[in-house]
């Protein structure tokens, strides 16, 4: 990414990070998790209500660059009233686009894409993915499954994130 494409990017996040949706904490949450990313350390706390299979419920805490700020709005603008299968789902897309050059989101996630810009920053993926690993693991406490279920870290090196 050129000097020029990395100021295009962050003129187009900036907007999106300096109004985050859901931004107030839900005091009878299902689930609450904090994840870090310990390569930058931006640190978002979800608050998840999960009814039938759909999140009634949503607020976030969100301390992260541009970059992770701008994900956590824009996930944070479309999060209730969506199936935890697809905020799963979304997970792994954005896992995919970042690291393994996959497709971007589509359909009512598709405003994502913008992030696709990001994949040569690597030491910003952890910020960038903190809000869609923070509710994959607070979905994941819903339903009683064990720990991190998402997409498995590299070999060696520093995870992306991790669960404070």
């Amino acid at each position: 990414m050129n000097e020029q494409e990395l100021q295009a990017l962050y003129s187009q996040v900036l907007d999106l990070s300096q109004n985050i949706p859901n931004s107030q904490r839900l005091e009878d949450a299902d689930a609450t998790v904090t994840m870090v990313s310990p390569l930058c350390g931006s640190q978002i706390s979800v608050d998840l209500k999960l009814r039938n299979g759909i999140i009634e419920g949503f607020g976030q805490k969100v301390r992260a660059c541009t970059l992770g700020a701008a994900a956590a709005a824009m996930v944070g603008a479309r999060v209730v009233g969506r199936p935890a299968t697809e905020l799963q789902a979304l997970r792994e897309t954005m896992h995919g686009m970042l690291k393994e050059n996959g497709p971007p989101p589509h359909g009512d996630w598709q405003q994502l894409a913008i992030l696709q810009a990001a994949q040569d920053l690597v030491s910003r993926h952890g910020s960038i993915m903190l809000v869609f690993d923070a509710i994959g693991e607070a979905i994941e406490e819903i339903q009683g499954q064990s720990g991190n279920t998402g997409p498995a870290p590299p070999g060696k090196g520093i995870p992306d994130t991790v669960r404070a």
